[in-house]
């Protein structure tokens, strides 16, 4: 070849025409030749120099559909079973095939796809052993499938405009093999993964993507400053597989999610589509359009079905996966090293990460932690048995990282996936009664040190995650925080925990109180609404007449009341159920901390809350609350009544929630504490309802106390009174900017909910709040002066009666 350059030209030709002819196959027996062709071929170094400096090697101003068939590499890697051809082929007719059909098709795809991908690996390989030259060819090959394929991750992908799936899959999966001689157990070459690589004229393009923690701007500036030196293999691997599995494997992950919804749609579709035929069936020229447009319909579910089923083979693949968990590994710690400042996996991790961010994590691509987010939820939900328990400690430590550091990490979608991967983690499968991740959560020093803490902390912060959906993303948040909690709290170490968070840092464990009770407060409002909703349009609906005797509009109208119906029915089924988790939480914390539950900022509201709802479940109100199949909703009365007093009783000792519930002027009523034990029957220890008994009579007590207290004190003067709660003050303070006084504790309270100044609206905290020392001094004497003035009038009157 060296000396005849038109042998060089004929390889090089017969090489693309293999390439070309394989553009039109697919993987159904037809590719062994042409990928043995190819092997033989690349077993000569000049060859695989000839062939890499081909111009259909890496073709110019190529787009990302036409890589898989266009350039030289594309249609060997393009081959898959996730093709719908090959997808068909092995799921035929899915509707009608039972789940031992469909595993043994999906064991059989992915068999035939390792040995496929083996092939791949080792084209690859031979490639980069063959020279520098052609090693640099094939890297900026692997970048252009990446770099070209940024839309596969939009929010609406358009897939006649990126490349397959499948292709991106291969590319990911090959790209894995080659990092695996870096990815020791001991991390001994981690230190070679470049910090600098992407201020360094890097191959993967990471212009337009979202940053970690840094804005478009500051990229800019960040990455305009370049690195000096040049990068090494490992790092071009390492950041070319990062890139690779975004847009590869966790693009189809998501793809088949969205394919499946789609499809059930579809299906919905056809059923009021068949529905229909009454309609053309007189008329034989729309009956047979109607028929073909029904058959169309079927193929596409059909169709849909076979790509769902291959998909899930390919991507169920334990052997890939668990290569993938390795790659992950080194993903995880590298990041951890990089947000910690510490030498990884020998140092030890300590929270909270430093208070200076690194510019190198922050400017990051967000896809580095979504990568990760996404592989393990698809682990923990699909395949957890393959997770090891050295993976499942470096997840662990990665969740409970940027939970507690949640300042470091941007989007707050990523650290919700943070959140859904230990909840996830914990649910049972096989002989795992608590998950892969479940005993780790219990028993790990990491974990009980940081993650109550970091639990909390995202629980506060849920309340406003920014997007569109908020108001439903905080409730999936805290649903999955709850039953992470609920999972640990076997280990009495966390709840020493939970008093040690609560004594030191107050205000902290204030917010988060605060939070549990306004979202019991809003779920059961919103669910107790709904049942009477429920009741209403069920009641007229069976009221209506039978739908033969309807004209059109009526029968509209009908269906309009049932879309409505079972709107509410569905919205009081998820409200019911986080309400029930808010209770079961509050249960566990004041069992175990009673005094944070009850000191001055929350007391009142909590003592409100508990009353209100105790005289919606035992008073006069609990006939609205009278539904169909109440469990059909999660809602069992006698438990959530007994859930209620749960909490009265765990807080029963306090003087200060005693004291509130007496002067809850809206709710509270000696009736409903005789009325609660009755109802609860049977739910309820001897001494439970003992204990329940105390506390309704300590309350009557201080009651009759504040009546007489308020007798003897008579009008209270306006200027006393606290302008919100229209309560004497006991410690007034002065607000900043707006220089009204107002109660310490109901400020207090207020900002838990409102950072601004409820009077100008201007920010506010309550370090920034001034003692009215004048105020309270004229407060406390006019009590004396009206109690002594008080007690004098008494005794007058005691004279009077003795003397008559």
């Amino acid at each position: 070849m060296d000396e005849d350059d038109s042998i060089k030209e004929e390889v090089v030709r017969a090489v693309e025409e293999l390439s070309r002819q394989l553009s039109t196959k697919s993987m159904l027996g037809e590719e062994r030749m042409y990928v043995n062709a190819l092997r033989n071929f690349l077993r000569f170094p000049k060859i695989v120099e000839a062939i890499t400096e081909s111009p259909t090697f890496l073709p110019e101003n190529i787009a990302a559909q036409d890589i898989e068939t266009a350039s030289l590499l594309g249609p060997f890697f393009r081959l898959s079973p996730m093709q719908q051809e090959v997808a068909s082929n092995y799921f035929s007719a899915p509707k009608t095939r039972d789940r031992g059909f469909i595993a043994n098709a999906q064991d059989a795809i992915r068999l035939t796809l390792r040995t496929y991908q083996l092939d791949l690996f080792q084209i690859a390989n031979t490639i980069i052993r063959a020279g520098a030259a052609p090693r640099e060819r094939l890297l900026n090959w692997f970048a252009l499938c990446v770099n070209k394929n940024h839309k596969k991750r939009a929010m609406r992908v358009d897939h006649k405009i990126v490349s397959s799936d499948g292709f991106m899959v291969n590319v990911t999966n090959t790209l894995d093999q080659l990092c695996d001689p870096f990815m020791d157990a001991s991390f001994g070459k981690i230190e070679r993964i470049d910090v600098d690589y992407l201020r360094r004229s890097p191959r993967v393009d990471i212009t337009e993507e979202t940053k970690i923690n840094m804005d478009q701007k500051g990229s800019d500036e960040f990455y305009a400053s370049k690195a000096d030196g040049a990068s090494n293999f490992i790092s071009e691997l390492f950041f070319l597989t990062v890139a690779a599995h975004h847009y590869g494997t966790e693009a189809a992950q998501t793809r088949m999610g969205n394919l499946q919804k789609e499809t059930k749609h579809l299906e919905k579709n056809l059923a009021g589509f068949e529905a229909e035929r009454h309609k053309y069936a007189s008329d034989p020229r729309y009956l047979i359009r109607f028929e073909a447009e029904l058959a169309k319909m079927k193929k596409m579910i059909d169709d849909n079905w076979s790509t769902i089923h291959a998909t899930n083979g390919v991507l169920l693949d334990d052997l890939n996966q668990a290569r993938s968990m390795q790659f992950m590994r080194y993903v995880i710690v590298w990041l951890l090293r990089l947000a910690s400042g510490r030498k990884l996996p020998k140092s030890k991790l300590e929270l909270p990460l430093p208070a200076q961010q690194s510019e190198v994590f922050k400017a990051l691509p967000e896809y580095f932690l979504e990568d990760i987010v996404d592989n393990f939820k698809f682990i923990t939900q699909n395949i957890p048995h393959i997770l090891t328990p050295q993976q499942c400690e470096e997840i662990v430590q990665i969740c409970i990282t940027f939970l507690r550091n949640s300042e470091y990490v941007k989007n707050p979608g990523v650290k919700h996936g943070l959140v859904s991967i230990l909840f996830y983690g914990i649910q049972p499968f096989g002989h795992y009664a608590r998950g892969v991740l479940g005993d780790i959560l219990i028993g790990s020093p990491f974990a009980q040190k940081y993650l109550l803490r970091a639990l909390m902390k995202f629980y506060i912060e849920a309340e406003s995650t920014g997007s569109h959906t908020q108001f439903y993303d905080k409730f999936n948040i805290r649903y999955e925080i709850f039953q992470v909690i609920k999972c640990i709290w076997a280990n009495t170490l966390y709840r020493e925990n939970l008093r040690k968070e609560a004594s030191v840092d107050t205000d902290f464990f204030v917010r988060f109180v605060n939070m549990i009770i306004n979202d019991v407060t809003f779920c059961l409002d919103e669910s107790f609404s709904r049942f009477v909703k429920i009741h209403d349009v069920s009641k007229e609906i069976a009221d209506w007449p039978v739908l033969s005797s309807m004209d059109e509009a009526e029968t509209e109208r009908r269906k309009q009341r049932e879309e409505l119906l079972e709107e509410n029915k569905r919205s009081a089924k998820s409200y019911m159920g986080l309400a029930r988790e808010s209770m079961e939480t509050t249960i566990l914390f004041t069992s175990t901390l009673p005094e944070a539950f009850t000191m001055p900022e929350i007391v009142q509201r909590l003592a409100d809350m508990l009353d209100y709802n105790l005289d919606s479940l035992v008073g006069s109100k609990r006939k609205n609350l009278r539904v169909d199949n109440p469990a059909e909703y999660g809602f069992n009365p006698k438990q959530l009544l007994s859930d209620f007093m749960s909490v009265y009783i765990n807080l029963s000792e306090r003087q200060t929630f005693i004291t509130a519930i007496a002067r809850d002027g809206r709710s509270y009523k000696t009736e409903n504490f005789t009325e609660a034990p009755r109802l609860a029957a049977g739910l309820k220890s001897p001494e439970d309802l003992a204990a329940f008994a105390t506390l309704a009579d300590n309350i009557a007590v201080v009651a009759e106390a504040d009546a007489q207290e308020e007798d003897d004190l008579g009008e209270i003067p306006e200027e006393f009174q606290d302008p919100l709660m229209a309560t004497i003050m006991s410690d007034p303070v002065i607000l900043p900017t707006s220089k009204n006084v107002i109660d310490r504790s109901t400020i207090k309270s207020y900002l838990l909910s409102d950072s601004k100044d409820p009077f100008n609206r201007q920010e506010l905290k309550i370090e920034d709040v001034i003692e009215d020392v004048e105020m309270k001094a004229r407060i406390d004497a006019w009590k004396v002066e009206r109690r002594e003035a008080g007690r004098r009038e008494k005794e007058e009157g005691k004279m009077d009666v003795s003397e008559g």
